[in-house]
């Protein structure tokens, strides 16, 4: 499959990866925790994949159950919404990693 736009696509991701760094660097509190005073929905992917990075797969469950679907998410975005040839599919990944 080719990805259209590639360059933009990875400028985007970039940026957000950019964004992120800042906010771990600069010790900031989560705005959505910050500002409704309740945790958002990312809350904890960071030392999910740091875990896992460590290759503790338990602990990074422990921290946020969701960590796995972070490379789906980035594939799904990358190839237009067309991980698998069969649409039907595309979408039970995108409403599984929804509920």
């Amino acid at each position: 499959m080719k990805i259209k736009n590639l360059k933009d696509k990875l400028f985007t991701l970039f940026l957000l990866v950019v964004v992120v760094a800042a906010y771990l660097l600069l010790k900031l509190p989560c705005p959505m925790q910050h500002f409704l005073h309740f945790p958002c929905p990312g809350c904890g992917m960071t030392r999910a994949w740091l875990s896992l990075l460590r290759g503790d797969l338990a602990e990074a469950f422990r921290f946020h159950t969701m960590f796995w679907s972070v490379p789906l998410l980035i594939l799904y975005y990358l190839y237009d919404g067309k991980l698998f040839r069969n649409k039907r599919a595309d979408d039970s990944v995108l409403i599984l990693i929804a509920l």
